[in-house]
């Protein structure tokens, strides 16, 4: 009766949760960690000007000041410092 509970209680808390914009983040957090996302990453001039895109599954890393954008694509490390970077998970087809 116990074990019975127990899921009961479980299935409950993830159904309550599942419904929250928080859960969604962090289960996509989980994912683009493991997997990396589809992405598009644009890199802008200070006039805003694109000086160049990256597309694929890649993973991103901020620095806590927000000055250096890391990842990995296609083999290839991508360091960015001192630049604004847009970075949008592209649709699946």
């Amino acid at each position: 009766m116990k074990r019975i509970m127990l899921i009961a209680a479980a299935a409950a808390v993830i159904f309550v949760l599942s419904g929250c914009e928080s859960w969604d983040r962090a289960v996509k957090d989980i994912g683009s960690n493991i997997n990396g996302l589809d992405r598009k990453a644009e890199v802008y001039d200070q006039n805003g000007n694109v000086i160049k895109t990256y597309s694929g599954k890649f993973d991103v890393e901020v620095n806590e000041y927000g000055n250096k954008v890391k990842f990995d694509i296609n083999g290839k490390r991508v360091l960015i410092y001192n630049a604004t970077v847009v970075i949008e998970e592209q649709e699946k087809e």
